[in-house]
């Protein structure tokens, strides 16, 4: 079997019913593994066996459930601004209130009605409805033949009662209105989209190249890893790169959401889709398009809708049998009342794409929006769950404090000189990517001490690093690697100061010891204070840190702690939390943390940008180093939560209404269609405040 993932953009969706009936018609061909299509990106991933299934294949069943798979893709338009949203929406309310009342009330009171279907033969109105809903009454076709039954069929169940008793103009407004219908609900979708649009609109398309001695302007699609890549002032930055000469002011914020500029110079690593605002620069190209920081983020959060939240999954739910519903109430009233018109009204006010818009699009909205904030959230399934999140874990190293220790005491236990033992301790820490082996090795770079390339070298995560120097075995690590440092008297001094300490052993005996300490971030305090006032109840550090060292900065933040931990510790802490019912999030760096990360309900990487193992391994990732992120993300959670549940109560109430007005006959098959429209209309403007978070 020869497996291939393929990627196809879908056009034609306006709706969440709409990616249904797509994934629906693909997922049945054969050789079709998995699918998942997405409303907002407007495409469709299949996982496929290629031998069995192709594109073309595909193409022909998604026309077939009345939609396209476009041969190329359009240039984007640049997407609507705020204002003008907003003034496209109050245009829209505007329009289609003044449509209804103008319609209803002069209509039933002038006896444009009546005065049409008598004057006008039967068989021109019948031309009318047909060539005025036909893009509708294909797609109620199609779907029919798919066994589907959408909301448009029962509108056209609808438009055919008012054809039988003779209302062909009635049928002709219905038409009408469901029409407006269809753009309202592809405005509604258009909305939240525009925060994905905006957000890939900063994707540059061009880069610079240096060849041979010229600068070249090529699509992004030519430039390979390596190439040197030139960036003037103004200009986008196009890769993911290393600055090998230059010196410019870089606007951040598409990657981390800081207004802040940096300074970027020789050896300062950049992102594509930031902005040399000052300055120029010369880049060796380390990461292209697609696999660039910005590329991952604009993936990710085009794919957040794959990460369904479990009240959207339950408003699906009910959208399937909601239809099935309704044709049974009208068939009710038909027979009770024996009344077409108020049959038709019960098939014509029913809205069930309502209740499949009310979660994606305020998730879309919040998702895409958060996103150009620098908060990279997955799914709004990990939206939901932060919503209703009671315990926080939080690493130490990297998260609660800067990830920039300094080594304060260097002490010789055998009559090894200071410098002999910084030299040797920052040989065998040459490879480790742990923040304490950096700090040791930035000790002796600052003291002109020359280091030695270490051999046999090996990283033991939660204890510290072996390797042979200069034919000795040495190991520099905490108690757990070395457990002749229990008995050192003087570790216990160092460690109630808070210090965090390195013990290295040669040969097999203790000759030395490094202490460093680590400085918290400022904002730390305050972020947990707030924290805890949007309904964390517990929060909990955990670090491989010495007992000491721990019990001094829990204490300075009023939490409880858990210390000298490895990586799989952490792990079996989450799940303890996790069997007594809580919610758990865990923050930490996404390096050492990344199992704990994907353990909790709701991973978050502190400071993720430039970083896969973060991106990856949590469910929400933070840009930028600042704890002030945290609660503002929580916020987002519940406020995204909020308007969803009042999206569900306004449909829901609001469909009810509808339904027994139309029922009783207080609901003319006119006003039933033109009222189908509002609940969108309700939706969107609702879900359009997450677009512009405070």
């Amino acid at each position: 079997m020869d497996d291939q993932t393929l990627e196809i953009p879908i056009s034609g969706m306006d709706c969440a019913e709409c990616t249904q009936h797509v994934q629906h018609a693909i997922e049945k061909l054969p050789g079709v593994q998995s699918v998942n299509v997405f409303l907002g990106s407007e495409k469709a991933i299949i996982k496929l066996d290629n031998a069995q299934v192709d594109l073309s294949t595909i193409r022909t069943a998604v026309q077939g459930a009345g939609y396209d798979v476009p041969t190329s893709t359009d240039p984007q338009t640049d997407p609507v601004s705020m204002e003008d949203f907003n003034r496209r929406l109050t245009l829209l309310l505007v329009g289609v209130f003044a449509l209804i009342l103008s319609v209803v009330i002069f209509g039933e009171l002038l006896g444009w009605f009546d005065f049409l279907n008598e004057r006008v033969p039967f068989l021109l109105g019948l031309v009318i409805v047909i060539a005025g809903g036909y893009p509708v009454f294909k797609n109620v076709i199609s779907a029919t033949l798919n066994r589907q039954i959408i909301s448009h069929t029962l509108m056209t169940l609808g438009v055919i009662a008012a054809l039988v008793v003779g209302q062909w103009a009635t049928a002709a407004l219905v038409v009408v209105f469901m029409r407006i219908g269809d753009y309202v609900e592809n405005f509604t979708t258009e909305s939240a989209r525009r925060a994905v649009k905006e957000l890939t609109s900063l994707a540059p398309q061009t880069a610079r190249v240096e060849q041979t001695g010229l600068e070249i302007e090529l699509p992004i699609a030519q430039v390979k890893v390596g190439d040197i890549v030139i960036v003037r002032p103004g200009e986008k930055i196009a890769v993911d790169g290393e600055v090998i000469s230059g010196q410019a002011t870089v606007d951040q914020s598409a990657i981390t959401g800081e207004s802040m500029p940096i300074e970027a110079a020789n050896g300062t690593h950049v992102y594509a889709a930031t902005i040399a605002k000052l300055g120029s620069l010369r880049i060796r190209a380390e990461r292209i398009g697609v696999d660039t920081t910005f590329g991952r983020v604009v993936k990710m959060v085009e794919e957040a809708e794959g990460h369904r939240a479990d009240v959207q999954r339950i408003a699906d739910k009910f959208s399937a049998w909601y239809l099935p519903v309704v044709a049974a109430i009208a068939a009710i009233t038909f027979l009770i009342t024996r009344n077409p018109l108020s049959t038709a009204a019960v098939l014509l006010v029913a809205c069930s794409c309502s209740f499949a818009l009310a979660t994606p699009i305020a998730m879309l909205a919040s998702v895409g929006a958060s996103a150009k904030r620098g908060l990279l959230i997955k799914g709004g399934k990990y939206l939901e769950l932060l919503a209703r999140a009671d315990v926080l874990l939080v690493d130490k190293t990297g998260t609660l404090t800067l990830g920039q220790p300094q080594v304060t005491d260097v002490i010789s236990l055998n009559g090894l000189s200071r410098t002999e033992i910084i030299s040797i301790a920052a040989s065998a820490e040459r490879y480790s990517e742990h923040p304490l082996a950096e700090a040791v090795r930035r000790l002796a770079g600052a003291e002109n001490i020359s280091l030695n390339e270490p051999q046999d070298f090996e990283s033991v995560p939660g204890q510290g690093v072996r390797a042979l120097i200069d034919a000795r075995r040495i190991a520099v690590g905490n108690r757990r690697m070395i457990p002749s440092a229990e008995t050192l008297n003087l570790a216990s001094d160092l460690e109630a100061q808070g210090k965090t300490l390195l013990f290295m052993e040669s040969d097999h005996e203790l000759v030395g010891v490094l202490a460093a300490a680590d400085t918290l971030r400022e904002e730390v305090p305050t972020a947990l204070k707030y924290v805890r006032t949007l309904g964390i109840g517990h929060i909990e550090l955990l670090t491989g840190d010495n007992e000491r060292a721990a019990s001094t900065l829990a204490e300075k933040l009023g939490v409880s702690y858990r210390a000298n931990l490895l990586p799989e510790h952490k792990i079996d802490i989450v799940k303890e939390y996790q069997a007594k019912g809580h919610v758990v999030v865990m923050i930490g760096d996404g390096v050492n943390d990344a199992p704990a990360l994907a353990q909790a309900d709701i991973g978050i990487a502190m400071g993720a940008a430039g970083t896969d193992v973060a991106i990856e391994a949590a469910h929400i990732a933070l840009m930028r180093e600042d704890w002030n992120l945290v609660p503002e993300i929580l916020k987002i959670a519940q406020r995204t939560m909020r308007v969803v549940k009042m999206n569900l109560l306004f449909t829901t109430a609001y469909n009810a209404i509808g339904l027994t007005l139309a029922a009783f006959g207080f609901l003319p098959p006119v006003l039933a269609a033109a009222a189908q429209s509002l609940p969108d209309i309700g939706i969107m403007g609702n879900s359009a405040r997450l677009l512009k978070q405070k």
